[in-house]
Parts: C-alpha cells; sequence; structure tokens
C-alpha cells in the first residue's frame, strides 16, 4: 500500500505563503483520490483540499483562492500551495489517500494518512 511523508511546514507571518509536499512511495498516486485534511488540537480534523485523478479539485470555503492542490504524477508527489495565510490556517496537516471520495467533511474514505507537517501561522 501507499506511504505518504509531508514536508514544507514551518512559521510564516500572517500574508505569508508555504508550499507543503506529500512524498508518495509503495504505489503510484495516480491510482488514488488524493485530500489534504488539517487538525488542531482539541478539534476534529477537517479536508480543506481535494484532487481527483482528472486533476478536478474541490476546496473547503475557507481556503478557497488561497490553497491550491496539485500532483506531480512523474514524482508521485502531491503538493497544497498555501497563500495569504492567516492565523486560523495554524494546524498539522497531513496528506490522505483513498480509493474513492465522499466528499471533504467525510474521513471515512481515507485508507492512507502521513504523519503530518505543522503549519504555524502568527
Amino acid at each position: 500500500h501507499v506511504q505518504l511523508v509531508e514536508s514544507g511546514g514551518g512559521s510564516v507571518q500572517t500574508g505569508g505563503s508555504l508550499r507543503l509536499s506529500c512524498a508518495a512511495s509503495g504505489d503510484t498516486i495516480g491510482r488514488y483520490c488524493m485530500a489534504w485534511f488539517r487538525q488542531v488540537p482539541g478539534k476534529e480534523r477537517e479536508g480543506v483540499a481535494y484532487i481527483q485523478n482528472d486533476g478536478r479539485t474541490l476546496y473547503a470555503d475557507s481556503v478557497k483562492a488561497r490553497l491550491t492542490i496539485s500532483k506531480d504524477k512523474p514524482k508521485n508527489t502531491l503538493y497544497l500551495q498555501m497563500t495569504t495565510l492567516k492565523p486560523e490556517d495554524t494546524a498539522m496537516y497531513v496528506c490522505a489517500a483513498g480509493p474513492g471520495f465522499w466528499g471533504l467533511r467525510d474521513k471515512r474514505w481515507v485508507e492512507h494518512w502521513g504523519q503530518g507537517t505543522q503549519v504555524t501561522v502568527s
């Protein structure tokens, strides 16, 4: 099965940018529906961006026009470009993969999770 390793997190000021990466191994990301979730301690993990095999994307309302999900199939890597960051974007960002997609509000479709990368906006 696929293994997912995130990187690219860090601390930025309000209005700054970051690009998160999710490197996959063990299988090709082209076989999976892929998404980014985020989690704040004490709160439920929430989906923020999803990309389908054909490249179609879906975003949570709170991040539309600021976050862009993409994937590089030859590099077997998923990305999340984050711009105009706000303090409320502070969270652990986690890469997810599954055989099907039921919506960003539902985590049951996810079969594989990464360990996450921390993003802190101040």
